[in-house]
């Protein structure tokens, strides 16, 4: 059987699920969505998407036609009608269908979509290697003009600075703010470490307040890796022991090259290294049970 996807309510063949052109989603990317993370059955940490997914809504004045608790039981039940064990998830939800005009008054009820598939965002040997990154020239939205912090569908920014990547024949480009600090990734929020410490880039700055990174951090504190959200520049980033980024697609990848510079020895450091093989520990007990042999037993 083919994948399936959610839509509107109804479980559609993932070939047929098809929105309207008059969306506004489509027409001006008006929306918001979220990425997570299956991992052996469990969706891993699927209350904080969920609250960034409706938190964002929130801050777009986008009324999302279910509540919490209905679109984490949609999500979990697209996750088993497909079947999948390991997948990634991308809920969707758009202004709905309106005219060819800005105003969000003349849409009718909100757009929802759920998506279930496999994702591979880096290679397996990039974890074992190291990326390699460029700077990217288009910079990030100040916060004061649109906060970041709302996981819009209108990515355009981002794709810029990949298409920046790509040009490079690299696998990443790190974003800066608008004063030349070190932001966040296209698509990864960034860490570097020195000394012993683990550094990023706090939310004041126009980031997205990732799930991952907030999960490594937490990690860092299990592992007692002194860790801070701190402003820094390229000039850190060169002269760093380690860089690593993070995300729901990349989980945590190590990071070797910079604008041609090695970073450390040139290889994946023991800091990111102890951080990986944590967070797959993690994510390999904790997170939503899908299918109904994970469900724990509630007798005793």
């Amino acid at each position: 059987m083919g994948l399936v996807a959610y839509v509107n309510g109804e479980f559609v063949p993932k070939e047929e699920a098809r929105v309207s052109a008059l969306d506004h989603g489509f027409l001006y990317g008006d929306g918001v969505f979220e990425g997570i993370r299956v991992y052996n059955g469990r969706i891993f940490r699927l209350e904080q998407h969920v609250d960034r997914l409706y938190e964002s809504a929130q801050t777009i004045m986008l009324e999302i036609p279910l509540s919490k608790e209905e679109m984490k039981q949609a999500i979990v039940e697209t996750v088993r009608r497909n079947g999948l064990r390991d997948a990634y998830i991308r809920p969707i939800v758009s202004r709905g269908v309106g005219d060819l005009g800005l105003d969000p008054r003349k849409c009718g009820r909100p757009t929802v979509v759920i998506i279930v598939d496999h994702i591979q965002l880096y290679p397996k040997e990039a974890y074992e290697k190291g990326l390699r990154t460029i700077t990217a020239s288009t910079r990030k939205i100040p916060p004061h003009c649109l906060n970041p912090r709302v996981k819009s569908l209108n990515y355009l920014g981002n794709i810029m600075a990949r298409i920046e990547a790509n040009l490079a024949g690299v696998e990443e480009a790190i974003m800066l703010t608008i004063d030349g600090y070190v932001a966040e990734c296209s698509a990864d929020n960034i860490f570097i470490a020195k000394d012993g410490t683990v550094i990023t880039p706090p939310p004041h700055l126009g980031i997205l307040k990732g799930v991952t990174r907030d999960a490594v951090l937490e990690l860092c504190g299990k592992l007692d890796i002194p860790a801070f959200e701190r402003v820094f520049t390229l000039h850190d980033v060169y002269t760093a022991d380690e860089c690593f980024l993070t995300g729901t697609g990349a989980e945590i990848a190590p990071v070797v090259v910079v604008d041609g510079r090695r970073i450390g020895d040139g290889k994946p450091g023991p800091i990111t290294n102890r951080l990986l093989a944590g967070f797959r520990e993690l994510t390999s007990r904790e997170g939503t049970p899908v299918f109904e042999e994970e469900v724990p037993s509630k007798a005793g």
